[in-house]
């Protein structure tokens, strides 16, 4: 395999396919949006998708659509337009920047996929493992288009996962089968959401050891690699071109470990990334770190596509365990033994925490736990502030100057 000139950011050759798959993907929502048939469903990143597949459903997915926002760009032009009917600043940016596109009817999907806009849905499915805002969010195309709404809500700050929390779950998935079942026109068919559920299953065991292989001295891949990689696991779990996407991808990251090529070369620091990334920077972060011959091994964020529990043999079950399993739900205690065990596994050097400023629920950063860790496993941490799509609250010469120095201090 032919190695890249040092410095530059090395192509996966696996992403034309990918590339290929997304739009794929798009152009069937959008034949079903101007055609009314498939039906389609909103879902967010980490609700019930297997149970939408197996009713029918095309699934969209509008957190993709605000990585997206921010990672062209856009997004600080369109968020004014949320905050002018009365969505505030400090809200989630992937919501405020959505509703901004969908009201100034401007959307990179138009300029990458041909798309009119942004599909309509059929049916809103959520479920708040994430944060609250997806619920308000929904609720704001329901009072646009009279789409019906549906979800489950998730009791946060989870320890251990047992009955009390996890009966009432399975509850609530099972309680979603008449509703969306009238919506879509049909009986649900168990054999295909055991299908879909095995499927999902299959691509997260197949995403897991796409991360894992950046355990690696060198590691092949990085983060930033990693926030383009896990698109088809996002959008396409249960699907079986999720599956054929990464048994194309891992082979290509095994020959990288095998022939020593790395995603940084020189690589001395190994770093991990906790909370969202700041989609609008990645290129530039990725080529900083680059620089600094550091390399970003892991992070909680493209891990938090990893659903171990899902088990066909129980689909309602396993969904509500897996999707309550979350990271963002879990308790500072949970949290804290699990980055102890990626320190351990990446072989990590230092964490980097990003405090966003419109998500609370994925910085990890506000209640002491830098400072904890540091003093209980002596990682070296630091935090930058910023947001995952609202560029106005990020400094990017004061991150390059925290980040430089952060580098310095683990290299002594």
């Amino acid at each position: 395999m032919a190695e890249d000139k040092p410095g530059k950011i090395k192509k996966i050759q696996s992403t034309g396919l990918m590339k290929k798959l997304m739009a794929e993907y798009f152009a069937e929502l959008d034949a079903a949006a101007r055609k009314g048939s498939p039906k389609i469903a909103w879902c967010t990143s980490v609700g019930p998708a297997e149970l939408l597949r197996a009713l029918g459903f095309l699934v969209y997915f509008p957190e993709n659509h605000g990585a997206l926002l921010g990672a062209t760009r856009t997004a600080t032009d369109l968020i004014p337009a949320a905050n002018a009917i009365g969505y505030s600043p400090d809200i989630c940016s992937y919501l405020t920047s959505d509703v901004g596109s969908y009201l100034k009817k401007q959307t990179p999907l138009a300029t990458a996929f041909g798309m009119e806009g942004v599909p309509k849905a059929d049916v809103l499915v959520y479920n708040t493992n994430q944060c609250r805002d997806v619920k308000d969010w929904f609720d704001f195309y329901r009072r646009e288009w009279g789409t019906p709404v549906a979800g489950i809500e998730t009791p946060r700050q989870l320890g251990d996962l047992g009955g009390v929390h996890l009966d009432p779950i399975r509850k609530q998935h099972e309680a979603l089968v008449p509703v969306l079942e009238e919506i879509a026109g049909t009986k649900l068919d168990m054999d295909r959401l055991r299908e879909a559920v095995d499927l999902s299953r299959k691509c997260t065991e197949l995403w897991k050891k796409v991360l894992r292989l950046a355990t690696h001295v060198p590691s092949p891949i990085s983060f930033f690699d990693g926030t383009i990689q896990m698109g088809p696991a996002v959008v396409l779990r249960g699907d079986q071109r999720a599956i054929d996407y990464y048994e194309a991808l891992v082979p290509e990251l095994e020959e990288r470990c095998r022939e020593g090529v790395a995603a940084v070369d020189g690589e001395t620091q190994r770093i991990y990334w906790e909370g969202m990334p700041i989609w609008g920077k990645l290129r530039e972060h990725a080529e900083l770190f680059m620089r600094l011959k550091s390399c970003v091994v892991a992070s909680t964020y493209c891990n938090s596509w990893i659903f171990e529990d899902l088990d066909p043999g129980d689909p309602f079950g396993s969904m509500a365990r897996a999707y309550s399993a979350l990271f963002i739900v879990r308790s500072e205690d949970f949290k804290e033994a699990y980055l102890e065990r990626m320190i351990q596994d990446y072989k990590v050097t230092g964490i980097l925490f990003h405090d966003a400023k419109t998500c609370p629920n994925n910085s990890n950063c506000r209640y002491g736990m830098p400072d904890r860790l540091q003093a209980r496993l002596g990682i070296p941490t630091l935090t930058i502030n910023g947001d995952l799509n609202d560029l106005r609250c990020y400094s990017e010469e004061q991150a390059k100057t925290n980040i430089e120095a952060f580098m310095e201090q683990l290299a002594v």
